[in-house]
Formats: C-alpha cells, structure tokens, sequence
C-alpha cells in the first residue's frame, strides 16, 4: 500500500507552532523543549522539500507552501479528534451530531429543531457551531460538520456538491416591547408609517421580502437596525429599540422571552429552513430525527 510518508508528529508540531506563532510558545504549550521542536520542524521541511515557517518581526509564519500545508492539517487533527470521540460515544453508545447554524437563523427555531434528538433511545452529544452560512458551507464540505440549518437554499450550480432539505415554513408576525406595540398596534400595518423596524441586512433573503412586504402596503418605516445575527436583532427588539418581525411559530417565545408582545399579522411574509446535508438522502439518524418532528408539525401554529 502507498503511504505518504509523512511524519504525522513531525506535521502536529508544525500546527501548533504555526497556530502559537512560533518555536517556544508551541514548547511551552506542548511541554517540550525548544530544541526538541525545532529539529522535528527541520526534519519535516527536509522530508518534503519545502520550507513551511519563516520569521516576520518576532513571530514565525507560513509561507505560502506553510499556509497550504496548515489548510490540510486543520482538516487532518480535527477529524482526528472527531474520530477519538467518536470512538469514545459509539463504545458508550452515544451518537454525535455536529450542527452548523447559520447566523441568520433564529436561534429559538435551531433550538426547536435540535430538541426533537433529545428524545431518541440513543444518547445525542450536539456540537453546534454558529457563522455565516458560506463559512459553513465549506465546513460541511470538508467534512467537519454532519449537517448545516438555516434560513436559506443552497444556489444552484455551486462549486459546492451539497444538497437542500426543505425543513419547514413559518408565516411571520411583527412584535414589539409593549410600549412600541401600544402605539403601533392600531390599524395596522398602515399605522407602521414612520415606526421603527429593526431588519436583517440585506444579504438575507427575509430582508428583501419585507422590502417587498412595505412597498405593496404603502408603508414608509423608519430602518431603526440592519443586523446580521438574529440574537443581536432580538436584543435590540427586546430593549425596545424597534418593532421587529418573527415567525409565528415562536410567538409564545417570543412574549415569554423577549418580553415583546404581537403587533400584527403579516401572512404573506414566509420564512423557509433547511437542513443542509452533503447527501441528498439523509442518513444520520439524528437528522432524520429532525425532519420526523417537522414532518409531526414543528410549525404549525
């Protein structure tokens, strides 16, 4: 059989020197001595050919080569990790999910989605893991993530070979703390004239719908906040900031709490979740877990 002949020992304390940004850090955090590490890493450079560090100021950084090398090593020590502990639940006949969530995604949906592998016979350990929606699709890619929710489809024609699971739908509602709710409350949504919302920026595939949603009632709101994360958006909500809008799945949530009470009803504004998976068959029985409990009415309201 072909091996590669790299010296994986020699490639870990490459990591961790590129990652602590030089010779002795890396000692102090590996408990080796200074020269012990610096002939693995003259050892490595010489079995591949290529130097991999090389010093800026009072640092050591990749080269371009370093940089390439520090890619892979990234993928090979964190499965490495991800198979010791997986090893570990299988002997103690637990299951792992690894869950990337988009920061787009209300945070109560992951929680209502990621709640239903709680009550499998098997044991679920979630890892869950939050950045922007492209940032995890390359994570799912590699391999580092079994699944990816989020408020958004995967473009057709990607570079990326994944694919969409239609999770679920939610029509939304607009709530507010109930000062904010009191004074736009009335005749709604044409009283939304001038009144302060809080949206997503406009990255996010909501945003242009609730454009589209104030342009068709003749409605001229005041942008109070455009914000990425939807936390940060509920905690502006939440402090009075704006009105803001929610799926109506959450609205007990959203009062117990945010605080925030209805406003009124916006039916033609649809907010869709998926799972995204690198199978188009869903396999691992966690995320089948998942779409059975949409599936039983995670959304009905």
């Amino acid at each position: 059989m072909k091996t590669s002949g790299l010296n994986y020992r020699h490639l870990y304390f490459f990591w961790i020197v590129a990652k602590e940004g030089g010779v002795t850090r890396a000692a102090e955090r590996l408990g080796l001595a200074v020269q012990t590490i610096s002939m693995q890493l003259s050892a490595l450079e010489l079995s591949i050919g290529k130097q991999l560090l090389e010093p800026q100021g009072r640092r050591l950084v990749p080269t371009e080569a370093g940089r390439l090398a520090f890619s892979y090593c990234e993928q090979i020590f964190l499965l490495g990790d991800q198979l010791q502990d997986a090893l570990d639940e299988a002997e103690a006949g637990k299951m792992r999910l690894t869950v990337g969530i988009s920061d787009s995604l209300p945070k109560l949906i992951a929680f209502r989605l990621l709640q239903a592998t709680q009550t499998m016979s098997k044991q679920v350990r979630l890892v869950c893991m939050e950045d922007e929606f492209e940032n995890l699709l390359a994570d799912l890619a590699l391999g580092k993530l079994d699944v990816v929710l989020t408020d958004r489809t995967v473009r057709a024609g990607g570079s990326l070979k994944v694919f969409s699971h239609l999770l679920g739908e939610s029509d939304m509602k607009l709530f507010g703390v109930p000062r904010l709710a009191d004074k736009y409350r009335g005749n709604f949504p044409a009283s939304l004239h001038h009144a302060p919302l809080l949206v997503p920026t406009r990255n996010n595939a909501l945003r242009g719908r609730i454009d589209t949603w104030l342009v068709q009632h003749k409605v001229r709101a005041e942008i109070a906040g455009e914000f990425e994360d939807n936390a940060m958006l509920n905690t502006f909500g939440r402090n009075g900031m704006g009105l803001f809008f929610a799926p109506s799945a959450l609205a007990h949530d959203i009062e117990d709490q945010l605080g925030a009470v209805l406003v009124g009803d916006a039916p033609e504004l649809r907010e869709h979740f998926y799972a995204i998976s690198n199978e188009r068959k869903i396999r691992h029985p966690a995320i089948e877990a998942i779409i059975s409990t949409v599936h039983s009415g995670l959304f009905a309201h």
